[in-house]
């Protein structure tokens, strides 16, 4: 069984590999797509999280970029409604998840 802090160090993985992925694109198309996927939630479920994300995301890349691989506790609790959800193909998912699982 996972625990919380195993969770929150695999989120923290995954969010350094779409960092890089993003970083890596000059027209950085995962935070237009992370900006996409969060105006949708906005217009589903605007929660509290999902408000403070679209707040966010309103900054550059490199301010994105910071809080999204920010190690404290706000961090964590923000990568847990992460809209970054879908830059990474399922391979590369499952690497990230494998690495934790071993």
């Amino acid at each position: 069984m996972k625990t919380h802090i195993d969770i929150d160090r695999r989120s923290l993985a995954m969010a350094r590999v779409i960092a890089k992925k993003i970083d890596a694109d000059p027209m950085h198309r995962g935070l237009e797509q992370a900006r996409s996927v969060c105006g949708n939630w906005c217009r589903q479920n605007p929660s509290d999280s999902v408000l403070q994300w679209q707040l966010i995301l309103d900054g550059s890349w490199e301010e994105v970029r910071q809080i999204l691989l920010d190690e404290s506790q706000e961090g964590q609790r923000l990568r847990q409604n992460s809209p970054f959800c879908g830059i990474l193909n399922p391979r590369e998912r499952w690497r990230i998840y494998r690495d934790f699982t071993a």
